[in-house]
């Protein structure tokens, strides 16, 4: 499983527990104090969802950083006489 697909499953995670704990915690509230409360968290949980896409970018720009730094390295040893591992 790569980077993006975990940060995705945890970035949904993190939304629908934020959202079922704020359901379960104000069932009991007028519904306007629900509909503000559900507003407050879905504000949050969209700050938590760029901050994982944000890191999902990173990684993936990382990934493929190390992925050519590895086919540099691999033409090397090629150059050099060697094989490269398979």
């Amino acid at each position: 499983m790569d980077a993006t697909t975990v940060g995705a499953v945890l970035a949904f995670a993190g939304v629908v527990s934020g959202a079922v704990v704020t359901f379960i915690g104000k069932r009991g509230e007028s519904a306007n104090s629900l509909t503000d409360q559900l507003q407050e968290e879905l504000t949050v949980k969209r700050t938590d969802v760029a901050a994982a896409q944000s890191e999902i970018t990173r990684l993936n720009q990382q990934r493929h950083d190390d992925l050519i730094r590895i086919t540099q390295l691999e033409i090397e040893i090629i150059r050099l006489g060697g094989n490269p591992p398979s």
